[in-house]
């Protein structure tokens, strides 16, 4: 009898001290986001005894069980999907940001309107020579400040694409981690305390992957992850213990394709997802911002063939180029600009030529106008996609409290567990003392 007491006090001593231990594991990780709350199971211990033929089972005390982890499929899998929204939004919505910035700090609007403005100023007075090289001079700021705005576009396209090319190495790694926790997974033994931190690093970097990709992973039976990346097609990056590798390239006009392996596809979710589409709309930008100087251009240089200048002599080119990056003023006599109408003499007041300049400019279908609207389309995708934004930032969050609340640790309940468990080891302690009292006893007797 007090042998089996002993070893009913060794048991509940054994499995309190390892409650204890995760316990306090769980208190250490409870700021943690990558860790999963443990628990120990307990069972009964069983002992049997022999008398002669005779055998007979009975409680021996508590048998310290396997190590849980707590996790739910469908709340991680919330998480992620909700995570992939979140950072597609945010990562299209910081790179249309620094290309409204780039276009409205480039002073590219204010630099047609000026010029407009000088070449009105000058029809009241088209012989003044002060008003003629203040035309000139309006003219040269304007084409400095398309070569602006088509320098600081391309900065922010740079911006996206150097991101985008550090973030594919990142998922690189995260899709060779993963593999490789496939493969640790396989040989690990259920209910272990390695199993677990290997659950914990395999959800680690499914949610690394899902900041980048929406992500279909599928989840066996021997906890290992295969991984899926959502788009057009879809594509395995992960099956097993092996990745394939992902890789970006960038067209001339700064769009990415991604492919993995031999495949390309294009991304739906994730951050990825939302720098493709930012550059496909910095593209259109692009495209858009050329298009509007080519036409200044053309208008200029038209009205310069149309007319004569102050000498009688048909107006040369305004400008060269063929777009926002290489547009430059070349006329550099101011007498030259053609504010008469052809036919006109040398000396004329007669500022048809410059009025039909100046209406071209400001037609609906002109530079000034297009570039307004370009802005203000800009300017109204930037506040959509700021307003989406921080709405997926707010269902994000509530699913990671979810989580959380599924998975996390509860400082409080693990305060109460605590103070259990040192009851419970007091208790333990005292079998074992009453134990001994109890040998001492039968010892002592005569």
């Amino acid at each position: 009898m007090p042998t089996a007491i002993f070893t009913i006090g060794r048991s509940g001593l054994t499995a309190t001290r390892r409650s204890l231990e995760l316990t306090a594991q769980n208190i250490a990780n409870a700021e943690n986001v990558d860790y999963s709350r443990r628990t120990l199971t307990q069972g009964e211990l069983v002992m049997t005894g022999n008398i002669g033929n005779n055998a007979q089972d009975s409680l021996g005390g508590v048998r310290p069980g396997t190590i849980e982890r707590a996790e739910s499929g469908l709340v991680q899998r919330q998480a992620r999907d909700a995570t992939s929204a979140r950072a597609a939004a945010e990562a299209e919505f910081f790179a249309l940001r620094e290309a409204e910035s780039a276009l409205e700090t480039s002073g590219v609007f204010t630099g047609l309107v000026e010029f407009e403005a000088a070449l009105t100023r000058l029809q009241n007075n088209p012989t003044e020579p002060a008003l003629r090289l203040s035309a000139l001079e309006a003219g040269r700021k304007m084409a400095g400040n398309f070569r602006i705005a088509n320098g600081t576009l391309a900065n922010a396209r740079n911006l996206v694409q150097a991101a985008i090319s550090a973030e594919t190495l990142t998922v690189n790694e995260i899709a060779a981690e993963l593999a490789k926790i496939n493969a640790d997974l396989v040989g690990a033994r259920e209910g272990t305390a390695g199993r677990a931190a290997l659950l914990d690093a395999r959800d680690k970097a499914l949610r690394g992957l899902a900041e980048e990709f929406g992500i279909s992973p599928t989840i066996n039976p021997n906890g290992t992850a295969d991984v899926m990346l959502n788009g057009t097609p879809a594509v395995a990056l992960v099956t097993g213990a092996t990745a394939s590798s992902l890789a970006a390239t960038f067209a001339a006009d700064g769009t990415v394709t991604f492919t993995v392996g031999a495949t390309a596809f294009v991304p739906a979710g994730g951050g990825m997802a939302g720098r493709a589409g930012a550059l496909s709309e910095m593209a259109d930008i692009q495209a858009s911002l050329d298009g509007l100087a080519a036409s200044a251009i053309t208008i200029a240089n038209t009205a310069q063939g149309n007319g004569v200048g102050l000498d009688g002599n048909p107006g040369p080119a305004f400008f060269a180029g063929t777009g926002a990056g290489s547009i430059t003023m070349v006329l550099t006599n101011s007498d030259s600009l053609a504010t008469a109408p052809a036919g006109a003499g040398p000396g004329s007041r007669d500022a048809a030529n410059l009025a039909a300049l100046i209406d071209a400019l400001g037609d609906s279908s002109g530079p000034i106008t297009g570039t307004d609207s370009l802005l203000l389309g800009l300017s109204s995708r930037v506040s959509a996609l700021e307003t989406r934004k921080d709405g997926l930032a707010v269902v994000a969050a509530s699913a990671e409290a979810e989580l959380l609340r599924e998975t996390g640790v509860d400082l409080d309940t693990e305060a109460a567990n605590l103070v259990r468990l040192q009851q419970a080891f007091e208790a333990n302690s005292r079998v074992i003392q009453v134990a001994a009292e109890l040998f001492d006893t039968i010892l002592g007797l005569r």
